[in-house]
């Protein structure tokens, strides 16, 4: 009896890998899989959609020199970042709404990250509560923070999330202003959310989606809910986002949130050497080179294209973390061989829920895993400092 059971895992597993061998097979998948309001947004720029598109187009030009006359040991893709040691250096992204996208994708990424000792980063906007994510991802848990614009709703967001157990902060910068995205402009995405025929016709015609979010329940930002003036008014809960979470993060405004926050700081949205220079000085422990996944500025600058620069700048001892546009294990080593330490993907995840349900988030840790061992293997490499080097 157990050895069937154990072959009927060995041939699900094999099946799933012929089916869905990369992230382009998952989101090809998802696609089909997730509604047509909630896939624009999960796809979407803004404007021309230029920034998303140079985000892929440019890590797919850079190219690596293969090497095979030595021999190595391994590859191990270990790594140590920010005091921890991580099997893979790679993480998941804070994903804002990911519970619309795919109902459940933050309790089966939590739980995975956890299984795969990687972090992954809960939103400010999330759809699961900061202690529930903290439970499941456990010590591999950071938080993504908007900080708003009322110093008393500052710190007490930060007091809850020190109180929930995290211990990695990253503050997202690259937000300034509300952006104006023409895709979910025509679909009636709005914040909070709200359906018409159009989304209700889209949801009935995707059934696998339904039937997770009847399982799941209408998503809800459980970070911020309890500060909306009625819990029940989507209007006014609407009004709260737009007038608290928006502002320039000013040196000053990271200066209090590092009087605040006792563990370790990750300014998230840098694409030049003054901004990485100023943060730095003000108190972050490391910075995050992204432009927001193409979201906020279409003429922005890739990662891949400023990381070199950055890097320069600010030394080799700086932590770095950048995103944008990696969608396999080879990316991941592109952006270690331009100068990051740590990488962090977001939509390819929501592909793999979409795509897999539950299994998804194990599924492409696993593909990224193998993916970036065998990139490592063919620089001939035995570690990632090796592929640092590249």
């Amino acid at each position: 009896c157990k050895r069937a059971v154990i072959d009927s895992r060995y041939k699900r597993d094999m099946n799933i890998n012929k089916r869905f061998p990369c992230i382009d097979d998952l989101e090809a998948e998802a696609a089909r899989r997730i509604p047509g309001f909630a896939h624009e947004y999960l796809i979407g720029g803004l404007g021309r959609e230029m920034c998303v598109q140079r985000n892929l187009d440019d890590l797919a030009q850079m190219q690596l020199m293969p090497s095979f006359h030595g021999e190595i040991s391994g590859p191990s893709i270990e790594c140590e970042f920010l005091g921890k040691k991580y099997s893979a250096p790679f993480g998941v992204a804070p994903l804002g709404l990911a519970g619309l996208l795919w109902p459940g994708s933050e309790t089966i990424l939590a739980k995975a990250a956890k299984s795969h000792n990687i972090p992954y980063v809960l939103s400010t906007y999330a759809t699961i509560s900061m202690q529930a994510s903290r439970a499941l991802s456990d010590d591999m848990g950071w938080f993504q923070f908007y900080p708003p614009n009322d110093q008393d709703l500052e710190q007490d967001i930060i007091q809850r999330a020190i109180k929930a157990g995290y211990d990695t902060l990253m503050v997202t910068v690259d937000t300034p202003t509300a952006t104006k995205r023409e895709r979910d402009l025509r679909n009636g995405i709005s914040v909070p959310l709200s359906f018409d025929h159009r989304t209700l016709g889209q949801i009935v015609s995707h059934p696998r989606w339904l039937l997770a979010m009847l399982k799941q329940g209408m998503p809800e930002f459980e970070v911020l809910k309890p500060y909306f003036p009625v819990s029940n008014d989507v209007t006014a809960a609407g009004m709260f986002i737009t007038d608290k979470m928006q502002g320039r993060i000013t040196v000053a405004r990271l200066q209090r949130i590092r009087r605040l926050w006792p563990g370790k700081i990750m300014v998230k949205g840098i694409l030049c050497e003054q901004d990485a220079k100023a943060y730095l000085k003000a108190g972050a422990d490391g910075l995050v080179i992204s432009n927001h996944g193409g979201r906020q500025f279409d003429a922005a600058p890739s990662a891949g294209a400023v990381l070199p620069r950055i890097r320069k700048e600010v030394g080799r001892a700086v932590p770095i973390i950048a995103d944008g546009g990696i969608r396999s294990g080879l990316d991941i080593a592109k952006m270690l061989a331009l100068g990051a330490d740590f990488v962090l993907l977001g939509r390819p995840f929501i592909y793999a829920c979409a795509a897999l349900g539950d299994k998804g988030g194990e599924h492409i840790m696993n593909i990224l895993k193998d993916e970036l061992r065998s990139a490592v293997s063919q620089m001939s490499c035995s570690d990632l400092e090796g592929a640092q080097k590249e």
